[in-house]
């Protein structure tokens, strides 16, 4: 017999075993350890399948309930509109306040139509913007010049940031910079990182001579109150050349739940 075949372990002292029984055992012990290790393995793999599927289900139920409360908003908004439209009918003069209020409803059916999208959790500035002077452009020749960073809202801030630009839309239809074919308005948005503020700006140009108001309009006070209640600061600029509706605020108010 070779003399490799007969050593011993040294460090079993007397009780010394064969070195090639000590591998052995060493094996098994290791091939345990794999096993164990495999079964840990697939215990794991399956109970991050099943949080998996059960965050899937959760998210497909909270969707179907958005959606849910979604459509009961817009039958709500739809209701009332034909209340305020069925109200007004008969009565002298009222047009144009039924048309404004169906117009403000519109604005806010088109705000939860945008957070139904982003799961009512946050919607893009820009995106607000766009959406709510898509219905009162051109596509042929654009109207609104649009500029800013990308900033996240929360639903609060998305619903007053697009009635206060519904109101700016109608009033510069009606009266503005769009009342008149080479009318334009500039939209832009800047964020100052030491006072943690953003400062927005819609300015008209090109339009006919800008006189100010005799009186406060609803929708003056409109636009004012929805700016204080996401703790900003309003002016609002009757310039000869063009108005000009200017609002800065603090960024949490915009993207702060708590806000």
């Amino acid at each position: 017999m070779p003399e490799d075949d007969c050593r011993t372990d040294q460090r079993s002292g007397s009780g010394a075993v064969p070195h090639q029984d000590f591998l052995a055992a060493e094996n098994v012990s290791l091939r345990l350890l794999l096993a164990q290790a495999e079964i840990n393995s697939r215990r794991l793999l399956t109970k991050a399948g099943i949080k998996a599927r059960e965050r899937e289900a959760s998210d497909k139920l909270q969707q179907l309930i958005l959606e849910e409360l979604h459509h009961r908003i817009k039958n709500t908004l739809a209701t009332v509109g034909a209340i305020v439209s069925q109200s007004l009918r008969n009565l002298p003069g009222t047009e144009h306040a039924q048309r404004a209020i169906e117009g403000r409803l519109l604005a806010l059916g088109r705000a939860h139509d945008l957070l139904l999208q982003a799961r009512w959790t946050s919607a893009d500035l820009g995106t607000v913007v766009r959406g709510a002077t898509e219905a009162f452009d051109n596509p042929d020749v654009p109207k609104f010049s649009i500029s800013g960073p990308n900033i996240r809202m929360t639903s609060g801030a998305v619903i007053a940031v697009a009635m206060t630009l519904n109101e700016l839309c109608t009033n510069t239809t009606k009266f503005g910079a769009l009342s008149d074919p080479e009318g334009r308005v500039d939209i832009s948005w800047a964020l100052d990182p030491q006072t943690e503020r953003l400062h927005l700006t819609w300015a008209e140009k090109n339009g006919p001579l800008v006189h100010p108001p005799e009186k406060r309009s609803f929708g003056t006070r409109l636009i004012e109150t929805l700016g204080k209640q996401l703790k900003g600061d309003v002016r609002l600029t009757y310039e000869p050349t063009g108005f000009v509706y200017a609002f800065d605020v603090p960024i949490a108010s915009l993207t702060s739940p708590a806000a």
